[in-house]
């Protein structure tokens, strides 16, 4: 088993990304009263400013900076770089938070959608890992908090690209965290049940249904307990933390079921739902 290095959050200069609203936004309030400083990234300045302001108001001393970002797009990376080359920022924890989902069909998806979750889901998480890894690994202990899903546990119809970027991220996490032990940085996956975000109203396509919500009760949780569950793990090394009870049980029962009976569950599910968006 991998090891992972002491890492406290108190003192910590973060980078976070999708942090201008749902679970990024609420990693900077929790991060707020113990952090050092935050660099905020996203794509729409408004938010941030707002955000910006709201914790300024509960911790004055917090530095706060902020990036417009797009991941997705060539200038995205070298944005947050120049930004934290212009601060003097020197992060040692970054929050991959940014996501995207799309709720239907791979047969009737808009091609450009299904891209930009790829490109957003798994190129940007790994490239901007790629890129603060010098930062992160000059500091005695850092870490990196990547956002999964309880999600890429299944092949999930509907969600079927989702799910595989999210399967992605996990397997990616747990492989760094071997990979840069040694050099002190700690690697934490976590992987939330639904979790009511504005996420799924992104996801869903216009004119589109919503993924099947059977099964949300056991499963989700509020922002805010997501949240606090992630961080305390963390800083207790956990590679893959699951929040929540619900998504703890489903997890370990989609690793140990057989693959035959979960293939044979999620097709009466999704012949069940009827759901079939369209573009």
């Amino acid at each position: 088993m991998s090891r992972s290095p002491h890492f406290s959050l108190t003192g910590c200069r973060a980078v976070i990304t999708g942090a201008s609203a749902g679970l990024g936004a609420e990693f900077a309030r929790q991060l707020a009263p113990r952090a050092n400083a935050v660099l905020l990234v996203a794509r729409r300045r408004d938010a941030l400013e707002s955000l910006r302001s709201e914790l300024l108001s509960v911790s004055p001393a917090l530095r706060i900076e902020l990036c417009v970002a797009d991941l997705v797009t060539p200038d995205g990376i070298p944005n947050i770089l120049g930004r934290l080359d212009e601060t003097g920022l020197c992060p040692n924890l970054l929050i991959n938070n940014a996501g995207r989902g799309d709720y239907g069909s791979v047969a009737t998806a808009d091609p450009d959608r299904l891209r930009a979750q790829i490109d957003l889901n798994i190129t940007g998480l790994v490239l901007l890992t790629r890129a603060l890894l010098p930062a992160l690994c000059s500091h005695p202990a850092s870490a990196i908090l990547n956002v999964s899903s309880l999600a890429g546990t299944l092949p999930l119809p509907d969600a079927a690209v989702y799910a595989a970027t999210k399967s992605f991220v996990t397997s990616f996490s747990e492989a760094l965290r071997i990979e840069v032990a040694e050099k002190n940085v700690g690697v934490t996956a976590v992987c939330p049940g639904p979790t009511p975000t504005n996420f799924r109203n992104v996801a869903r396509r216009e004119g589109g249904a919503d993924t099947d919500r059977s099964g949300d009760g056991f499963l989700a949780l509020p922002p805010d307990e997501v949240v606090r569950q992630a961080l305390r793990g963390l800083e207790a090394g956990r590679a893959v933390v699951y929040p929540g009870w619900g998504p703890t049980l489903a997890a370990w029962l989609f690793r140990y079921a057989p693959r035959r009976l979960l293939r044979w569950y999620l097709a009466r599910r999704h012949a069940r739902s009827g759901v079939n968006p369209a573009r």
